[in-house]
Order: structure tokens, then C-alpha cells, then sequence
């Protein structure tokens, strides 16, 4: 299928934010594809335009615009190899945080504050400015879906519990906060984790339970041996089968919901 691909901005609740765009000569239904914590990088625009190859009208938001130069790729691969160095359970802990700043040079320590010390605020913003492009595809083409990865992940499911997702796949991603808005979700979930990627999959029981609670449409994956990051095949995590079988299960649910 043909497709033509451009760089927009599309105005949402903190400002004018960079769009890559992927258009399908006569768009079915649209998808918006969320970034992983290291930004909007080639995978991403190439996921993106895989969906638009699929008739699907695919945004890809760089919800970094408004950091400006800060937050590159390289410099979040810099700073948060130092978040990195320890356990998962410790990595929000203050005083492990200061013990990071402390080694940190000024780049390093200030990604280490807007993506650690200020996740949550800045992902409350982040999840606006995905609502603001939710409501001008739902306007512009009917019937949206969702996907996103790690960071995204976590922010398309919060998406989901805050405007109406036709369909939302979470790749690897945390669970709303606080669980229990799952019960505002009016759309299909699919959930894809890997085996091991113990720190997100500790939260499944939990989210297993409440989506039984408030019988939500929810399909969830566990890829044995697979780690984080699974899907992402320009990375050393990439597992092609499993990457394989969630890009056929992923069509399957937006063909159902969104056409």
C-alpha cells in the first residue's frame, strides 16, 4: 500500500507538540503509537509506518516537544545508564536518587530530574496532550486505537481510562494510577509482557483483578524468556518471535475494533 509520511505539529494541552505522520492513501480508522522512554527514534516512525501500511491514519507524538534539546536520545541513554546501574525497587527511592544526582554531569542530572524526580507530574502532562490528539483524530477520522511502549505503554493505558480508546495495546507498560480507573475504560485491552520483566509483571495480579472486577475486554500476553523491550528490534532485547506474534495479535485487535 502506498503511503506518504510528514512532520506536523498538532496543538495540545501544553503547547504545539512534533508529530511524525504516516498516511494511508484512504485511512481506515486512526492509530496513535507512543514512544518509549527514549523518545521519538527511527523504531518508532517505522512502527508508525507499518500501521499506515495497514490502512491505518498512524501519529507517532514526540511528547518531549516541550523539553526542547533535553531530552535526545543520547542524553536519556546517558543519564539513565546511571538509573540503570541499580535494582528496579530502589531506583525511586530518594536517597538512591541523590546518590545518582551525585554522580551525574548537569546534562545527566537534569534528565535524571524531569524523567525520575518529576515523573509523575510530567506524565500527567504527557497523558493530556495525548487526550488533546485522541479528540482531533476521533474528529478527524472516526475510530481511534493506541499503542504504546514501556514509558507509552503506561501512558496509552492511562489514556484509556480518560477518553474514549476504541482499542489500546500496552507493550511492557505500568498500570493506570490508581488501578482502580480501569473501571472508566470503555474500549478493548490488550495487555503483551515479557516472561522477564519481573518489575512491570509484578503489577499484573492486581490489574488481572480488577479488570475481572469492573469485566473490562482485556486479553493479556506473557512471552516466556522474553525481556523488556521485545518488540523493539533495534535494540539487543529484540525477540523476533515473540515481536512476530504480538504484531499479528495487535492487527487482529484493531482490525476487530477499529474497522
Amino acid at each position: 500500500m502506498s503511503i506518504s509520511t510528514s512532520e506536523i505539529k498538532m496543538a495540545a494541552e501544553s503547547g504545539d507538540v512534533n508529530v511524525y505522520q504516516a498516511t494511508p492513501e484512504s485511512p481506515r480508522a486512526a492509530v496513535i503509537v507512543v514512544h518509549e522512554i527514549w523518545g521519538l527514534e527511527d523504531h518508532i516512525r517505522d512502527v508508525a509506518r507499518r500501521f499506515a501500511r495497514e490502512g491505518y491514519l498512524a501519529v507517532a507524538p514526540n511528547l518531549y516537544s516541550k523539553e526542547g534539546e533535553l531530552l535526545t536520545p543520547k542524553n536519556i541513554e546517558s543519564a539513565m545508564s546511571l538509573v540503570w546501574s541499580v535494582p528496579p525497587e530502589r531506583r525511586r527511592d530518594p536517597n538512591m536518587v541523590q546518590e545518582i544526582l551525585a554522580k551525574a554531569n548537569e546534562s545527566q542530572r537534569k534528565v535524571v530530574e524531569t524523567l525520575v524526580l518529576n515523573r509523575a507530574s510530567m506524565e500527567e502532562r504527557m497523558v493530556k496532550d495525548l487526550i488533546s490528539i485522541h479528540r482531533q483524530l476521533k474528529e478527524k477520522v472516526g475510530k481511534v486505537g493506541s499503542v504504546g511502549f514501556c514509558m507509552g505503554g503506561g501512558l496509552v493505558f492511562q489514556l484509556a481510562t480518560e477518553a474514549p480508546v476504541d482499542a489500546t495495546v500496552v507493550f511492557y507498560g505500568a498500570n493506570p494510577r490508581p488501578v482502580e480507573k480501569v473501571e472508566n475504560i470503555r474500549g478493548k485491552v490488550m495487555g503483551l509482557y515479557a516472561g522477564e520483566d519481573m518489575y512491570i509483571n509484578s503489577g499484573l495480579p492486581e490489574l488481572m483483578s480488577v479488570m475481572v472486577k469492573y469485566k473490562k475486554d482485556f486479553e493479556l500476553k506473557i512471552y516466556p524468556g522474553a525481556v523488556h523491550a521485545f518488540f523493539n528490534d533495534s535494540r539487543p532485547t529484540y525477540n523476533v518471535g515473540a515481536a512476530r506474534d504480538a504484531w499479528d495479535r495487535v492487527l487482529r485487535l484493531f482490525r476487530g475494533a477499529l474497522e
